[in-house]
């Protein structure tokens, strides 16, 4: 979707990759390898540290393992199921199918077992990457939109309304009370302020919107 040159993504920063497992080896063996892909290093031995810390506003993704000291691996799994920018890939030495399965089910992108290829993990974390700046790719453009809807006035969000039911000008000014001169004047200035180019494409900023409970 294109939808103006003021949008601004900082999804093109150096990715960020989790690593939680309580092994010291393991995680410094993971933190080089990340490294050595290019990509930034985050590493904890504990669920508890990894939620203390803010969101990351780059694309990421998490490496958990199963057991951990406080929280399980499905248990810090379920407390981060709203962020969808982070993508959960399981690296355990204690992995059974229907845990796997659960795990998958809840979301997970990959469930590795240890010892693992190398590549296969490099090949999956690249993949959750991907996923993740596409997440915070689609969330910033939505906030684009909902900053251009927030500024039409409530004359102007009506007309939008009745624009994209496909309402003739005559008929938005019979249903508000208006002229039809004056509906061709908010609807003129919907289509500036939302930076529409065409009708089509304003219905579709008003599904997006509405998908998300901001109209």
């Amino acid at each position: 979707m294109n939808i103006g040159k003021s949008l601004t993504i900082r999804s093109n920063e150096c990715p960020v990759v989790c690593v939680i497992d309580d092994d010291v080896s393991v995680r410094e063996g993971l933190e080089s390898l990340i490294r050595a892909a290019g990509w930034h290093a985050r590493t904890f031995s504990l669920a508890r540290e990894f939620l203390a810390c803010p969101r990351f506003q780059e694309p990421c993704c998490l490496i958990l393992d199963l057991s951990l000291p406080d929280l399980s691996g499905l248990q810090l799994q379920h407390q981060i199921a709203n962020r969808p920018e982070l993508p959960v890939i399981f690296l355990t030495g204690a992995g059974d199918v229907p845990t796997s399965v659960t795990a998958m089910k809840a979301g997970a992108r990959e469930f590795m077992t240890k010892p693992f290829r190398q590549q296969e993990l490099l090949d999956a974390i690249d993949s959750a990457i991907q996923h993740s700046r596409a997440v915070l790719e689609r969330d910033a453009a939505h906030r684009v939109l909902e900053e251009r809807y927030a500024a039409l006035t409530s004359r102007e969000r009506q007309v939008m309304a009745l624009v994209v039911q496909g309402k003739a000008n005559k008929c938005i000014g019979a249903d508000l009370g208006i002229s039809e001169i004056t509906v061709k004047a908010h609807r003129g200035k919907v289509m500036r302020k939302m930076m529409a180019k065409s009708i089509a494409e304003l219905v579709t900023f008003s599904g997006r919107l509405a998908a998300r409970g901001n109209t």
